[in-house]
């Protein structure tokens, strides 16, 4: 009889990890929808990275990546960004917990699917160049947040689109897919659903 194993039962926990838990939000986000548009959008970075600028990237890796670059919170929880940012110590003890959260997500697997999930969830096994795309996605995914919130007339969520921005047009300088995407993609997510549907495409 082969063994058993909790780790999908788990990993379909971070439909339960609630986002932004210190704000008032007009539609809860959770862990998992915000890991899948991670992924939708570091894969796209990817590839405009290929196409555009010449780089030599894994798209289907870094989507994959993005989809569980927060699986840790299923055991650590989503820690507001004033506390895990808070100061030095509390993010080195933050990270540390984090790495032990992949450790044991990984332990939950059978034995011969460990390397092949290894690389995916231990953060320290990612390379910059993906770590920085992917970390470049979670920005402008929490942005597309902050834009929905504060279309819906939520000002709760002002100061924190003012920072993410601010913080994508660094990333920007760095990364000239994330510009592309910022022109080419975002003035989209400020349109109704009727704007979105008529709207003609512009080269």
């Amino acid at each position: 009889m082969r063994e058993t194993s909790p780790f999908f039962a788990m990993l379909s926990r971070m439909r339960l990890i609630q986002r932004w838990g210190l704000m008032r939000n007009t539609r809860a986000e959770n862990v998992q929808e915000h890991s899948l548009q991670v992924a939708v959008i570091a894969h796209a970075l990817a590839l405009i990275s290929n196409r555009e600028f010449g780089g030599e990237l894994n798209a289907e890796r870094i989507a994959l990546l993005g989809m569980f670059h927060d699986a840790s919170e299923i055991l650590t929880g989503d820690l507001p960004t004033p506390v895990k940012y808070g100061n030095e110590a509390v993010r080195a003890a933050y990270k540390a917990l984090e790495q032990q959260a992949e450790q044991r997500l990984l332990e939950l697997l059978p034995e011969d699917l460990r390397e092949d999930y290894a690389p995916l969830l231990d953060s320290r096994l990612m390379e910059e160049s993906e770590q920085r795309l992917v970390k470049a996605a979670d920005s402008l995914a929490g942005y597309l947040k902050c834009v929905e919130e504060a279309g819906a007339g939520n000002r709760e969520f002002i100061h924190a689109e003012r920072a993410l921005l601010a913080k994508i047009e660094l990333l920007a300088a760095e990364l000239p897919a994330v510009q592309v995407f910022m022109q080419r993609y975002v003035p989209a997510f400020f349109l109704s659903l009727d704007e979105i549907s008529h709207a003609p495409f512009q080269a």
